[in-house]
């Protein structure tokens, strides 16, 4: 279970605080609904640790994960700018996500394989990110943050550019997820994606 126990933030020019306290279990997936400005994506970086929060707690399994750096945190992250390094091909984008040194181990590589094709993108992976649509690269990054296998999915606006094929692609994908026992926090603004896949909501 991931629980956020009173915790508050507060950016370093603002005078509003920031006040985020639920929990979610393992396989469930919570909404986040909120006009822009209103935190959700606040909300995800402290949780994924690129943001310190001023006070409370962040636990994972009643263990707190608070005070550890972002790379230790059982959490991987995909949002909006997509984050692919556009020098390096897609396959190679996927795999330093598995690996900083790309040694990969046969059923790393299978894996990656296999992802491309479930998620449309198969023969893509000599592919430069600059050569995909921004569907396209979308699903990449999602690809590379499942792959990664880290109980805790972080979901900023994940259907952004998603042709409604793609989009069902990526549910599916996220379904399989939850249902694999990995928690999501999803912000999102599309009423549909909550409905589908969402246990819960939370309103800032």
């Amino acid at each position: 279970m991931l629980e956020l126990r009173n915790l508050c933030f507060q950016y370093p020019d603002q005078s509003e605080e920031w006040r985020f306290h639920f929990s979610v279990a393992a396989g469930h997936c919570l909404a986040v609904r909120g006009a822009s400005g209103t935190g959700k994506s606040t909300l995800l970086n402290l949780v994924a640790g690129f943001l310190a929060p001023k006070s409370g707690e962040i636990l994972w399994n009643n263990q707190a994960i608070h005070n550890l750096p972002a790379w230790e945190r059982p959490v991987t992250s995909v949002f909006q700018e997509h984050n692919l390094f556009e020098h390096l091909d897609v396959f190679t984008n996927i795999g330093l996500g598995l690996h900083p040194g790309m040694k990969l181990s046969c059923e790393q590589k299978l894996a990656i394989e296999q992802g491309l094709e479930q998620t449309g993108l198969g023969g893509f992976g000599a592919r430069l990110p600059g050569e995909l649509s921004g569907g396209q690269r979308q699903r990449v990054a999602l690809l590379r943050a499942i792959l990664r296998r880290k109980p805790v999915l972080l979901l900023d606006e994940p259907m952004t550019g998603l042709d409604p094929d793609a989009r069902a692609i990526i549910r599916d994908l996220l379904l399989q997820e939850k249902a694999s026992g990995i928690t999501l926090i999803l912000a999102s603004h599309d009423e549909e994606d909550r409905k589908i896949l969402a246990d819960s909501n939370w309103n800032l």
